[in-house]
């Protein structure tokens, strides 16, 4: 004897509908199976289904304001609901800090990054810590471009030490501006994407915007300015004093960095390290901690990060004792 599957699709327009319908545990549902001996199959538990409901709700509110989401978004989205949050999806991205030279819209897409964000705008000196992928450097030229604009400062300086993978100056080709620009060419290429080559080489003429490395700082008293220390966990204690006491009147400093990626010489301390425990608790420097839940590159660089952290959680050695003692100091 041939047997026949029919299937019926109920669409239910309502959690409440849904609920009354299901009854508790299910038990409505129970009956109409026993008695007419059929299969009643659910797509999702009505949690689920509601949890994944305000999900898409919340990101078509994002959508609806002009911005394009992703992945990651979407994933942050999740997590967020699943703690009872979801109301600060929307509000994450609700200012734009700036738009870039093609006139896309710069705005957080995490907690953390609105935090790092906030932070910059309220302190006169902001460090932002956190693994690669959370937007440090970027956000942190965002808000220099917006403050020139705005006329907060009359300049940005960009520098950072170069220090790589231990390869020295000294040994690599050309004159001294051909030595540090592969040091530098993270900065530069956030820059181009920000205003523009034209518009850059212009600013960097009039000496509005200055790229140099960290070394250049020395003697110097910046004032009016707003200055971005990038990679400072390659900072030596000494080069983090000697930035810190540049800083002059009418300046703004974000100090970012990643204290899992040191690449100073085994036995030298990152000044970076040093900097969260010696001026912890001082007013007008705030530290924001960014995590591998903030990464906005693509998914697998928080794959990456994810890896990375649960591969030297078991390891000992100074480095790790001074991560650990970082993460206690959140």
């Amino acid at each position: 004897m041939e047997s026949f599957r029919v299937e019926k699709t109920i669409e239910i327009d309502s959690m409440e509908k849904l609920r009354a319908l299901f009854g508790n545990f299910d038990e409505n549902v129970e009956v109409i199976e026993e008695e007419i001996g059929v299969r009643i199959v659910t797509l999702g538990k009505p949690q689920q289904v509601e949890m994944a409901y305000t999900v898409m709700t919340k990101l078509l509110g994002i959508i609806s304001r002009g911005e394009a989401i992703d992945k990651a978004q979407v994933r942050y989205a999740i997590q967020l609901v699943a703690e009872g949050r979801e109301d600060l999806i929307e509000d994450i991205a609700s200012d734009v800090i700036c738009l870039t030279y093609k006139g896309k819209q710069v705005r957080c897409k995490t907690l953390g990054q609105k935090r790092y964000v906030t932070a910059i705008a309220q302190n006169d000196i902001v460090f932002g810590i956190g693994p690669a992928g959370t937007g440090k450097t970027y956000l942190a030229m965002a808000m220099a471009v917006t403050a020139y604009k705005s006329r907060e400062v009359g300049r940005i300086i960009l520098t950072r030490p170069a220090v790589e993978a231990g390869e020295k100056l000294g040994f690599l080709p050309g004159d001294l501006q051909n030595k540090v620009d592969p040091y530098l060419r993270p900065l530069y290429d956030a820059l181009y994407d920000l205003i523009g080559l034209e518009n850059y080489l212009k600013l960097v003429e009039r000496g509005i915007i200055e790229v140099a490395p960290l070394a250049y700082m020395r003697g110097r008293t910046l004032e009016d300015s707003f200055i971005i220390l990038d990679e400072a966990q390659n900072t030596t204690s000494e080069q983090m004093k000697m930035f810190l006491t540049r800083i002059g009147i009418g300046s703004k400093a974000v100090i970012t960095g990643d204290i899992t990626q040191i690449d100073l010489p085994r036995g030298k301390k990152s000044g970076l390290v040093e900097a969260i425990q010696v001026l912890k608790g001082i007013k007008g420097i705030e530290f924001v901690f960014l995590t591998q839940q903030d990464v906005v590159r693509h998914e697998l660089v928080m794959k990456i990060v994810q890896a990375y952290e649960k591969f030297y959680s078991g390891k000992g050695g100074s480095e790790q004792e001074d991560i650990r003692e970082f993460n206690s100091n959140r």
